[in-house]
């Protein structure tokens, strides 16, 4: 069990609170297992609630999704794949949260879980396997629902308590879906936990050496996206290009795998090469914005 302390409260959206600040997570993960009351929960298709397959299909039209998901027939054969996973209730509570309140992180959420559908769709051969481990796309951010919004939404570094706060997501994520799941194994769980770890141990919140492939796919996908995305700490994304060379430069460094890394650069080739044939250069002719904030932290306010 993990000995790390939360240091800051895990709540529901209904501000149910499920771990107080200071909580061992070692002390008490049987607590938040406990039994819900109304027994499991029911699950539903993510592309069919709300306006979710609209959006989505909306986004993929968009460079360099529109690359990326250029295959009129594999794309068409994904979406239909992606129907069959179901969510439960809380996490699509979570997505009409966000799109009312936080569009950045709902897209970032609709985008993952597309991106990583289609790594795992490639790298993952068993079906069953791959249904399961599908379904956790869309879970990876639901612990942001216990990060303040103008926390997600500042335009300005943040100070050492917000950026804790953010940092606190990955925790919370695993908190929520061992309760709502009644399982502190689950692949949901851990994806949402360690999707910001790294295989060189350099990651947080354990600082472990990543070893799962689903978790991979899911951080690199993460990773991808904000790169490529408008963000409030950088308001203009990386050029395709540039975003490429910095998650290569991750593998490099060994971040991240190979083997990913490679799946998302053959798809984002017109000719969609089958990715152990892709040959990826590690050569550096990208120029990152210049309004990128990430990572600052604000010099007058240390607390």
């Amino acid at each position: 069990m993990l000995d790390l302390k939360i240091d800051h409260p895990v709540f529901t959206l209904d501000n149910k609170v499920i771990l107080p600040a200071g909580a061992s997570l070692s002390e008490s993960m049987e607590a938040v297992m406990q039994d819900l009351g109304g027994g499991p929960l029911e699950a539903y298709a993510m592309l069919k609630h709300g306006t979710v397959l609209d959006d989505l299909l909306h986004l993929l039209t968009e460079p360099p999704y529109s690359v990326i998901f250029g295959h009129r027939k594999e794309t068409v054969d994904l979406l239909k794949f992606m129907e069959s996973i179901h969510i439960i209730t809380p996490v699509l509570e979570s997505l009409d949260y966000f799109r009312e309140r936080d569009f950045y992180t709902y897209r970032h959420i609709l985008m993952v879980f597309s991106l990583s559908t289609l790594l795992a769709h490639e790298l993952v051969r068993d079906y069953g396997e791959l249904i399961r481990e599908a379904a956790t796309g869309p879970m990876h951010d639901f612990g942001k629902i216990c990060v303040p919004l103008e926390v997600l939404k500042k335009s300005e570094p943040l100070t050492r308590r917000e950026r804790s706060l953010l940092e606190h997501h990955s925790l919370a994520g695993y908190v929520l879906l061992c309760y709502y799941l009644g399982d502190k194994q689950s692949l949901s769980g851990r994806v949402a936990r360690d999707h910001h770890e790294r295989k060189d141990g350099s990651g947080y919140p354990r600082g472990i050496n990543l070893d799962d492939l689903m978790v991979e796919i899911v951080a690199a996908s993460d990773i991808y996206d904000a790169l490529i995305s408008p963000r409030p700490y950088r308001p203009t994304p990386y050029e395709n290009r540039a975003a490429l060379e910095e998650i290569t430069a991750m593998a490099e460094r060994g971040e991240l795998g190979w083997a990913v890394i490679q799946v998302l650069v053959a798809f984002n080739r017109k000719d969609k090469p089958y990715y152990k044939d892709c040959e990826v250069s590690t050569e550096r002719r990208g120029t990152p914005p210049s309004d990128n904030i990430y990572g600052r932290i604000k010099q007058d306010e240390r607390e």
